[in-house]
């Protein structure tokens, strides 16, 4: 089988939803690309100066479902960062293939449609964190409070520019 069968395999069996990254930027122990988004899975992770238990922790994210980047793998453990930059390094379990983003403009219009004339269905405020349903080249819709709706992609931190989801 060729590298690129082997990639193309790795993510269909992860279930990969990403479309559009090149083979060269991949995670050598997911073949998964780099870098990509994640969420917290638990309530609470250790963020540590490196790659494993005998690393110091620097802090604790206390938030679930927080959307974060990997930027590197190593066995068990991903460096991660948030949207303000910070990061370091966590263990895996910790993490999930979910995808979130964080509202990124205040007062936020949430539309019934991938369409700056669509309906409002909410307005949503700085700093609330959204699953990402799917995305196209301009728009992703997203589920928040209750709500469901289509927001610009740049006024969300938790999805590339360039990425699409399904």
């Amino acid at each position: 089988m060729s590298r690129v069968s082997n990639i193309l395999c790795a993510l269909l069996l992860t279930g990969a939803q990403t479309v559009g990254v090149a083979a060269q930027d991949r995670g050598p122990v997911t073949m998964l690309p780099l870098p990509r988004y994640v969420s917290m899975k638990a309530s609470e992770g250790n963020v540590r100066r490196g790659p494993s238990r005998t690393h110091r922790i620097d802090w604790i994210f206390k938030r679930k479902d927080i959307p974060l980047e990997i930027t590197a793998e190593h066995g068990h453990w991903r460096r991660i960062r948030d949207r303000d930059g910070a990061g370091g390094w966590m263990h895996y379990s910790l993490l999930s293939g979910v995808r979130t983003a964080i509202i990124e403009t205040d007062m936020v219009e949430m539309k019934a449609q991938p369409d700056k004339d669509a309906m409002v269905v909410a307005q949503l405020e700085l700093g609330v964190i959204a699953r990402v349903q799917e995305c196209d080249i301009e728009w992703c819709q997203i589920r928040s409070a209750g709500y469901r709706g289509w927001i610009r992609k740049s006024d969300l931190w938790g999805v590339k520019p360039d990425e699409t989801l399904q």
